[in-house]
């Protein structure tokens, strides 16, 4: 009886350690950055080939070589403060274990040169400056798709209390009637003069 309490008590304490270890684990693992690559989740290091340096995310630190060390920071240094991280190509570190990324770092500054480009990557968020872009671009294919589908604007005169649309059209029809009638006195006109003409060589 004694033997089976001491097992089951000993199977609840297996059971107890690997579910704090399974928790430990999953807090361990921190959280990718906007600018990271999209289906990588589980990656701690990135490799930056276009600055040389590394990036942790469980800790969200830059890991950058400086003054003859490797120096761990929450920003890059002032010499990359250009540098697009969105743009950027990003090496994930999936087969590397431990906490010294740059052990190989002879490798893979030879392996991944200054301006390497594998395969497409796709960022997990998108950047402010690109948000704006295509708020733009939305507002000028909507502008030029109402300017297609407009109806003639009909503005209003307040002083008048008419709509300018119609005064438009009430002066178009009456400069085709002064039209008409200047042709019509034109041909009357020219009619009286033959008249006359015609009786004075009688």
């Amino acid at each position: 009886m004694r033997t089976l309490k001491l097992i089951i008590v000993g199977m609840m304490m297996l059971l107890a350690g690997s579910s704090q270890g399974q928790i430990s684990v999953r807090l361990h693992i921190g959280t990718p950055p906007q600018w990271g690559p999209q289906g990588y989740d589980n990656a701690r290091f990135y490799y930056l080939p276009d600055i040389e340096c590394y990036y942790d995310v469980n800790n969200s630190t830059y890991i950058y070589y400086q003054g003859n060390r490797w120096i761990h920071s929450r920003s890059l240094p002032y010499r990359y403060r250009n540098y697009d991280l969105y743009g950027g190509y990003k090496v994930v570190m999936n087969d590397y274990r431990g906490n010294r990324p740059y052990e190989h770092f002879r490798e893979y500054r030879t392996r991944y040169a200054r301006g390497y480009r594998g395969r497409e990557q796709r960022n997990i968020g998108i950047r402010n400056v690109d948000r704006g872009r295509r708020n733009v671009i939305i507002q000028s294919n909507r502008r030029e798709i109402r300017r297609d589908n407009r109806v003639p604007e009909r503005r209003y005169d307040q002083n008048r209390g008419r709509d300018i649309h119609q005064m438009q059209q009430a002066r178009g029809n009456d400069r085709q009637q002064v039209r008409g009638n200047d042709r019509g006195r034109g041909q009357d006109n020219k009619g009286r003069e033959r008249g006359n003409d015609d009786k004075g060589r009688r």
